[in-house]
């Protein structure tokens, strides 16, 4: 895998969407994972000044279906998400978070992800499992 190739690629497919608004960049792709960085700033806080959980959720959801969407065949299949669960377990008000997926299931038609959410310290902000289903392209 040529990763700097595929970081092109996946970084590419956000604009005009919710993860180029929230600034969302994939920094770091692997056999088995896939890693993306979101700025904690204003943009994203919540009315207490803190990261926004939805903004967290956005986050770990682009970094699973990206992981889902790596490893099948994207011209006839498509990857989506039905179901997401997350624990906020620390609060951040600025700075970056990384968001790292890392399979605990790669199925032919449900694939589920770990995503850590970690701030530049390394500290678990957010634990999030996602499930995907990938489907046949019509």
């Amino acid at each position: 895998m040529d990763i700097d190739k595929t970081l092109f690629a996946l970084n590419n497919l956000n604009k005009n969407t919710l993860m180029e608004t929230l600034q969302i960049e994939f920094v770091d792709v692997g056999k088995d994972f896939v890693t993306a960085k979101m700025p904690v700033n204003s943009s994203v806080h919540q009315p207490y000044g803190l990261l926004h959980g939805g903004a967290t959720a956005a986050l770990a959801e682009t970094v699973g279906s990206c992981a889902s969407a790596l490893f099948v065949d994207t011209k006839i299949k498509i990857v989506k998400g039905i179901e997401l669960s997350i624990n906020h377990l620390k609060s951040k008000k600025q700075g970056a978070v990384y968001a790292t997926a890392k399979p605990i299931h790669k199925g032919r038609t449900t694939h589920l992800w770990e995503i850590k959410v970690v701030d530049e310290n390394d500290q678990l902000i957010s634990i999030c499992k996602l499930t995907n289903i990938v489907l046949d392209k019509k």
